[in-house]
Order: structure tokens, then sequence, then C-alpha cells
């Protein structure tokens, strides 16, 4: 993704500090949106996804037989 209005970089901290600012205010209208579309989903950091929403894995439910059958 590239960013058309990208200014050269700069040691100014008043610029630095706007710079920031404004990837902040771009950040809260992304998570405010994604919070929107995204309903009643998971919004907390890891938060466990419901074993029923998982296919299971095939290769891993083999492999717990192998070793149950090593005991």
């Amino acid at each position: 993704m590239t960013d058309d209005t990208l200014q050269p970089l700069t040691n100014d901290p008043q610029e630095l500090l706007a710079a920031k600012q404004e990837a902040d205010k771009q950040k809260l209208q992304f998570t405010s949106f994604v919070r929107s579309v995204s309903g009643d989903a998971p919004t907390e950091k890891g938060q466990v996804v419901e074993p029923q929403h998982r296919e299971t894995d095939q290769q891993n439910n083999m492999k717990d037989v192998e070793n149950r059958m090593l005991e």
C-alpha cells in the first residue's frame, strides 16, 4: 500500500508530533470501522476462538492417536 502524501523524514518534534497525531487519528477511524462491520466478533487481543468454529486438524488427530499408542 503506498501513500502519495509521504513527506520527507524530519527530526522536528512538532512535525513528528503532528504526524503521530494524524496516524493515531487514522488508526482510530480504522478501528471504529472494523468494529462496526465485525458486529459481535471478538475485539479483545488474545481472545480464544471457540473450538466448534475450527475445523479438525487430521494430522494433529493422527499424532494424538500415535502418542496414545506409545504410552
